[in-house]
């Protein structure tokens, strides 16, 4: 807990993977991946990487004239890269910028982040490939992003950061007879009053008894009734129909024989 920081100082792909890096174990094959892996930064890239951001999240549009207008304001720039696929050409969505003086790229780094470009909202950073000790990148299964839906988060980055640990003191719980032997043993004067407390308990469950099942008995008079009244009600509604239907065939009766003895007149 003495040397823990929310910003990872070394990575550690282990660590990466844990929430508030405290794992000893890995929980997804990822991390396994980047563990086994002997990533060495790229010696192709020039210039100082300590003056250098990193720019993700880019709309595939974004150009590098339109970094420049934007990352122009922080300070004077000597480098921009924008990442591209190398077969089709097109953007990968993000990019490198180097700044001539520390001044501008911490002022870039502070104010810039979560800037909306193109209708997206950028993440800026430092570089870290060349600058954090024992970097694996994401393709690795390092790095320090992921989506939640992947279930492949990495911490310990700016974007999201390590979370404190909880530090519970490691005790031992007297409530299921872990501690000293000397606390667990009863008096026989508190084993006399538990027992009188259970015979307690038992007369009054007696007592009890009775009026639940008053209780019960009460409230199956109430049901039978109930079923009673609603039985009763049921056949009284089946006569009210039974007549109704009666009146209706002897109307139609009447009527009948009233047209067949109009027809004979």
């Amino acid at each position: 807990m003495a040397d823990w920081a929310p910003i990872a100082k070394e990575y550690d792909p282990l660590k990466a993977g844990s929430i508030d890096g405290t794992d000893e174990e890995p929980h997804d094959r990822a991390i396994w991946r980047a563990m086994l892996a002997r990533y060495v930064p790229n010696k192709g890239i020039t210039g100082d990487p300590h003056l250098t951001l990193f720019v993700a999240r880019l709309n595939l549009q974004t150009t590098e004239e339109k970094l420049k207008e934007v990352f122009s304001r922080y300070g004077d720039i000597r480098k921009i890269r924008l990442v591209r696929d190398l077969v089709t050409g097109f953007s990968k969505g993000y990019a490198f910028i180097e700044y001539k003086e520390e001044r501008a790229l911490l002022k870039a780094h502070r104010d810039a982040n979560r800037l909306v470009i193109d209708q997206h909202e950028i993440f800026v950073d430092f570089e870290l490939e060349r600058t954090l000790k024992g970097w694996i990148p994401r393709r690795l299964g390092g790095g320090f992003g992921g989506k939640k839906e992947s279930g492949q988060l990495r911490f310990g980055g700016r974007d999201r950061p390590f979370r404190k640990p909880i530090n519970l003191p490691n005790m031992k719980n007297d409530f299921y007879g872990e501690g000293p032997s000397e606390k667990r043993n009863w008096s026989r004067e508190g084993t006399r009053d538990w027992r009188t407390r259970d015979r307690d308990h038992e007369r009054s469950r007696d007592k009890r008894w009775p009026e639940r099942e008053r209780s019960w008995a009460w409230g199956d008079s109430e049901r039978d009734r109930d079923s009673k009244e609603e039985r009763s009600r049921g056949r009284e509604r089946k006569d009210r129909d039974r007549k109704d239907r009666d009146r209706d065939r002897s109307r139609d009766r009447d009527s009948k024989k009233q047209r067949d003895d109009d027809k004979h007149r």
